[in-house]
C-alpha cells in the first residue's frame, strides 16, 4: 500500500511539547502527538471506491491486512506522526473553552493528483482533549457519518468525505438518550478524509488565550495551503481570507437549505474553515417541511439549530471567527463590511436557489412573493420536502388543474386535505402557471433541470436506522445498498423506488429516526 505522504500540519505548526497522552489544557500549540488505541479484533465493513481512488489506492489495497490495521489505528504508517488538534468553541452560543479532537486522530496528509487529503480516524481512542470521554465511537453513529458524508458529496454539498467503516471489535459503553441507562454497543471507527479538518475553533482558542504569535502562524499556514491565491500575509490578505471563508460557508448553507439537511449541532468547533459540512452527529433530513425542526434532543427546547435558523447561525459563527481574527487586523471596519454583506448575499443566493428548485431560470420581480406563498403553503399541513419538489417537476404549465394532484402524494395526512388547503394550493398553482409562461423551456426541459437540483433520494433518518438495526445483527447489506443508492441521488432508479417514500409511521417517534442525541 503506497501513499504519497506529505505532512504539513504537524511539521509547520507548533506542537504540544508534552508527549504523554493524558487529559490537560494545551497551550501555545496547535496539536498534540498521540497514538491511536489498538483494538482487539478489527473488521473492515465497507470501503468507498471513490475515496480509494482519490488517495491513490486500489481495491486490492483495501483488502490487505495493512489497510485494515492502518485504518483501524492498529498500525502507524512509516514516517508519520499521528496527532490530535487543539481547538475551542462556542457550544449552543456559550464559550466552552478548550475542546479539541477528543476522539479523532489525524494519521497523515497525502497528495494525489495534485490534491491534498488529510486522513483522520474517528473513534480510535483517547487524546489529551478527551476530557471525561473515552475517545471511542459506536457503530450506529459511525454508520450515519460514513453514509452521510459520501451521500452529501454526491448531492453536490461541500463536505468532508469518508474512506472506510470498521468494527473495532471492542464494546463501548454509551448512554444513548442521556437518561441514566448506559449500555454496551459495538465499537466502530470511521476513516474521515478532507483537505483539512481545521475549524473556527482552532483560531478562537488562540485568540481567547491571547496567543497572537501562534494565531498568526496558524492563519498564515491556512492561507499558504488552502487560500494560496490570496498571496502573502498582510492585513488586507487576512481580510480577504475572512471574506473567502464567509463566502464558502454561505455556499455550504445554501446547499443545506436546498436539499433539506439539518446539521443539528452548529457549534463553532463544528464549522470548517474551508466551508465543508463537518462532524455528522445528530443531523437529520427535513421530512415534514418545517422551519422549526431540529433533530437534536439537546436542542429541543430552544431550537437554536433548527432548519430555518441555519443561515443565521452561520453568520453568528462568522462573527465569532471575526473576533478571533481581529488581533491580526486591528480594526473592525473591514470585518463588519464582510459580515454585513453576508445577509444581502444570502437573500440573493437563496432566492436564486429557490427559483431553480421550482423551475424558474430567469428573474422576475414577483418571484419573491411567489416563493414566500409557496413556503407558507408547505407549512399548512405536514408535507414531505423531498417528494414535494421532485413531484413538482411533473407539473405542466398548460394544465393548471393538475397542480394539486401532482403534489398531494407529498402530504403525510391525506385526511387533512381540507377545502381551505386545496384552495390555497390551487391559488398558488394559478400564479405559478402564469409565471412559467415567461420561461423558454418546454415542460420536459424544465423537469430535467429541476430534477438535477431536487434530489429523489436522501439519507432519511429511518433509512439510516434500518441499516443500523441490520448491522447490529451482523447484516451489512443495507449499508451497501444505501451507499450505492445515494451515489446517484438525482437519478430515477427504478429498482429502488421503495426508498422514494415518506417516513413510515413506525419511524415517527422511534429513537434514531425522529430525534437524536450527541451520543456516539
Amino acid at each position: 500500500m503506497k501513499l504519497n505522504i506529505q505532512d504539513t500540519f504537524n511539521k509547520e505548526l507548533p506542537a504540544d511539547p508534552i508527549t504523554e497522552n493524558y487529559v490537560r489544557q494545551v497551550e501555545n500549540a496547535c496539536f498534540s502527538f498521540v497514538t491511536p488505541t489498538k483494538t482487539v479484533n478489527p473488521q473492515i465493513l465497507h470501503v468507498s471506491p471513490e475515496m480509494l481512488e482519490n488517495l491513490g489506492l486500489s481495491k486490492d489495497d483495501s483488502q490487505t491486512e495493512e489497510f485494515k490495521n492502518v485504518f483501524t489505528g492498529n498500525e502507524i504508517l512509516t514516517n508519520t506522526q499521528p496527532y490530535a488538534m487543539c481547538y475551542g468553541g462556542h457550544q449552543f452560543g456559550n464559550w466552552a473553552g478548550q475542546l479539541g479532537d477528543g476522539r479523532a486522530i489525524n494519521l497523515t496528509e497525502i497528495v494525489h493528483n495534485n490534491k491534498r487529503w488529510a486522513i483522520q480516524l474517528k473513534g480510535s481512542g483517547k487524546t489529551p482533549y478527551s476530557r471525561t470521554a473515552d475517545g471511542l465511537a459506536v457503530l450506529r453513529s459511525s454508520i450515519r457519518e460514513y453514509l452521510c458524508s459520501e451521500a452529501m458529496f454526491h448531492l453536490g454539498v461541500p463536505t468532508t468525505r469518508a474512506l472506510s467503516l470498521a468494527l473495532s471489535g471492542d464494546p463501548v459503553l454509551r448512554d444513548m438518550l442521556y437518561n441514566g441507562n448506559p449500555a454496551y454497543e459495538k465499537g466502530a471507527i470511521v476513516s474521515r478524509i478532507a483537505p483539512s479538518f481545521l475549524r473556527f475553533g482552532n483560531y478562537q482558542i488562540l485568540a481567547v488565550r491571547n496567543d497572537v504569535p501562534t494565531l498568526k502562524t496558524l492563519v498564515d499556514y491556512t492561507i499558504k495551503h488552502f487560500y494560496a491565491e490570496l498571496g502573502t500575509p498582510s492585513k488586507e490578505t487576512y481580510l480577504q481570507f475572512f471574506k473567502k471563508v464567509a463566502e464558502n460557508n454561505l455556499e455550504m448553507v445554501i446547499h443545506w437549505q436546498r436539499v433539506g439537511f439539518v446539521h443539528g449541532v452548529m457549534n463553532t468547533d463544528n464549522m470548517s474553515i474551508l466551508g465543508l459540512t463537518i462532524d455528522y452527529g445528530p443531523y437529520g433530513w427535513l421530512e415534514g417541511y418545517d422551519y422549526g425542526w431540529t433533530p437534536n434532543t439537546t436542542d429541543s427546547q430552544h431550537k437554536r439549530y433548527r432548519y430555518g435558523n441555519q443561515p443565521n447561525i452561520v453568520l453568528w459563527n462568522l462573527y465569532q471567527l471575526a473576533n478571533a481574527l481581529y488581533p491580526l487586523i486591528g480594526e473592525t471596519e473591514g470585518l463588519e463590511a464582510i459580515l454585513s454583506d453576508f445577509g444581502t448575499s444570502f437573500e440573493k443566493k437563496y432566492l436564486n436557489m429557490m427559483r431553480s428548485k421550482i423551475g424558474l431560470f430567469t428573474e422576475n420581480e414577483n418571484d419573491q412573493k411567489l416563493i414566500q406563498e409557496l413556503e407558507n403553503n408547505l407549512h399548512l399541513t405536514e408535507t414531505d420536502m423531498t417528494i414535494f419538489y421532485r413531484n413538482l417537476s411533473r407539473f405542466t404549465k398548460e394544465n393548471m388543474e393538475s397542480g394539486f394532484k401532482t403534489i398531494q402524494d407529498a402530504f403525510y395526512n391525506t385526511n387533512e386535505q381540507s377545502l381551505e388547503l386545496i384552495e390555497s394550493w390551487e391559488k398558488w398553482f394559478e400564479s405559478y402557471s402564469q409565471r412559467l409562461l415567461l420561461e423558454k423551456e418546454t415542460d420536459t426541459e424544465r423537469a430535467e433541470k429541476m430534477n438535477r437540483i431536487n434530489p429523489k433520494y436522501v439519507l432519511r433518518n429511518y433509512m439510516a436506522q434500518l441499516a443500523i438495526d441490520a448491522a447490529d445483527k451482523g447484516d451489512y447489506s443495507i449499508i451497501d445498498e444505501l451507499f450505492n443508492l445515494l451515489k446517484n441521488p438525482y437519478s430515477e432508479q427504478e429498482n429502488q423506488e421503495k426508498w422514494f417514500a415518506k417516513r413510515p409511521d413506525w419511524a415517527r417517534n422511534k429513537v434514531g429516526c425522529s430525534m437524536l442525541s450527541c451520543s456516539s
